[in-house]
């Protein structure tokens, strides 16, 4: 799978577990960036010439396949710089209308771009924020979340996999129990969307974000999808070119969805290598799910065998089918070894693991740990890969002790 990949190609020893972080891109998707500069290049929805004209058909059929890609809506695709900025652009519109007193619901393994953002809304408008616990296997406490959520919760705003624990969250339950109670129900997917198999409508939330980088695209792009009777009530948060119908020196007025939240020049090539992305993933997307199972079970299996060492989420995967019910990745601890020297000596093997926070940082306060060490799998990766690792995570043990 490797020779789908130009720099893994380049650079045949390297080892690549950080798909959680960002994946390497096939060469589909660069194709597709440099097409677009060499055929394309002009800015869209403003130019009457030939090549504007171009440009801005190929960039909304791009929107019209990564809706199809989540059962969308074209209208319902916003292009933004990723996950982050989706869930930011949430918190500054959906916050308008958010009221002291109001409760925003989250978990305690939350990425800090779906935590940070409500955290400081909350602190500005006097808003009660509460989270869903974590149990000692991993996983969301659900027997707390009817509990926490009342008449005032107006946001309930969850990850769909953990970027730490690899836990798939039941959103389909948790969007049930936000709409009882007149609430929202706000999915960050970015590590869920080139893993499983999304369709918004049937997940049953309310808007959805996902990063372009992990799911084999360009980085500095990313969707926030949302049903269209809710974008067509929130309020812009950025102004200027491309979202306007009309101004005068007194007032503006907004462009349609998805337009009026898109303001000034988009990132075109962005896009075009994000629907390039979707096309490969939807070429391949039976053979990675499996590839990935078993690499996950595989992995599971062979680190549990070293000593001293503790995996962190559940353990459990689905039998007998491609659909996992952990994500592709394994993070862990080391007993006495700081999770930073255990990535340096990885390194030291042309392997590439995370080791930190994970931009979870409440999590792993709550675990009672100083970080963890990740390591993410995705198509390109094989047993041997894993192998590798395990040889790796003994000398660790054996050099620093």
């Amino acid at each position: 799978m490797k020779s789908l990949f130009p720099l893994l190609e380049k650079n045949k020893k390297l080892i690549y577990l950080d798909s959680s972080a960002t994946t390497q891109k096939p060469k589909e998707v660069l194709d597709a960036l440099q097409k677009f500069y060499e055929e394309s290049n002009a800015n869209v929805h403003r130019g009457a010439y030939s090549l504007a004209q171009k440009a801005t058909v190929e960039y909304e059929t791009a929107r019209e396949i990564i809706a199809e890609f989540i059962g969308a809506q074209k209208e319902e695709i916003i292009f933004t710089r990723g996950t982050t900025e989706s869930l930011n652009l949430l918190a500054s519109s959906l916050g308008k209308k958010l009221v002291a007193g109001d409760e925003i619901l989250l978990t305690e393994m939350e990425h800090h771009s779906n935590l940070v953002p409500w955290q400081q809304l909350a602190k500005e408008k006097n808003l009660l924020l509460k989270f869903i616990p974590v149990t000692s296997e991993g996983i969301l406490d659900m027997r707390e979340v009817k509990k926490l959520i009342s008449k005032r919760t107006k946001i309930v705003s969850v990850t769909h996999i953990s970027n730490v624990l690899g836990t798939i969250n039941p959103i389909k339950e948790l969007a049930v129990l936000a709409h009882a109670a007149g609430a929202l129900c706000i999915v960050d997917a970015a590590q869920s969307v080139s893993h499983l198999p999304i369709n918004v409508r049937e997940l049953g939330c309310d808007f959805l974000a996902f990063s372009g980088h992990k799911m084999y695209g360009p980085t500095g792009i990313g969707v926030l999808w949302g049903k269209k009777e809710l974008l067509e009530e929130m309020e812009p948060v950025q102004y200027g070119g491309d979202m306007i119908s009309e101004v005068t020196f007194k007032d503006a007025r907004w462009n349609e969805v998805p337009w009026k939240f898109e303001a000034g020049t988009p990132n075109i090539a962005g896009v075009m290598g994000l629907a390039a992305a979707v096309l490969f993933l939807q070429k391949n997307f039976k053979e990675i799910q499996g590839h990935e199972k078993e690499l996950t079970e595989y992995a599971l299996e062979k680190i549990s065998t070293i000593s001293e060492l503790k995996i962190l989420g559940p353990r459990i995967l689905s039998s007998g089918s491609h659909i996992l019910s952990r994500g592709p990745l394994v993070a862990f601890t080391m007993n006495g070894i700081h999770p930073h020297d255990v990535a340096e000596i990885c390194n030291r093997y042309t392997i590439a693991v995370r080791g930190g926070y994970h931009c979870a940082m409440p999590l792993h306060q709550k675990l009672g740990i100083p970080g963890s060490v990740r390591a993410s799998f995705a198509f390109h990766n094989s047993k041997k890969d894993i192998d590798t690792l395990v040889k790796a995570l003994q000398k660790a043990q054996e050099v620093i002790r």
